[in-house]
């Protein structure tokens, strides 16, 4: 699974002009579940994004995870994480999963982020969204479970 992950002072995502989701001071998360995927990597992958060190602590110092600061994930689904532009100037978006197994991967990682303690709002699976959000630092951090280890 690959993931872009910024922190945010606030975001929401909008399908059809309605709010789906909105938090405040958190991460935003856009996640591509690859064909390859298993639901190891969806554990893997929340484990380290609710884990990640990039909020300040007193001294100014990223030293505070998402649940050491109080704040909100908003997780949200973006094959085209997993396009492909080594060939042409038209990505390739074989390397993504199809989108049935890809919803479940997708709801095992807002779970498991979930079980370790922490607020999930997500966008809608395979909806147009309009994701509206103000970068924090800016931070933003790209992961991927096959290249964690």
């Amino acid at each position: 699974m690959r993931a872009v992950v910024q922190r945010v002072s606030r975001a929401e995502v909008r399908v059809d002009g309605e709010i789906v989701g909105r938090i405040e001071r958190g991460l935003c998360v856009l996640v591509g579940v690859g064909r390859d995927d298993a639901s190891e990597d969806a554990t893997t992958l929340a484990d380290k994004v609710v884990n990640l060190r990039v909020f300040e602590d007193d001294a100014g110092k990223m030293n505070l995870d998402l649940l050491a600061k109080g704040g909100a994930l908003l997780a949200i689904s973006q094959f085209t994480l997993l396009g492909d532009v080594r060939k042409g100037r038209r990505p390739s978006f074989s390397e993504a999963m199809e989108p049935v197994q890809a919803a479940t991967l997708f709801e095992e990682f807002c779970a498991a982020c979930r079980k370790l303690g922490v607020e999930v709002q997500t966008g809608r699976f395979r909806a147009e969204m309009a994701v509206d959000l103000v970068n924090d630092g800016p931070v933003t951090i790209l992961l991927d479970t096959k290249r964690l280890f």
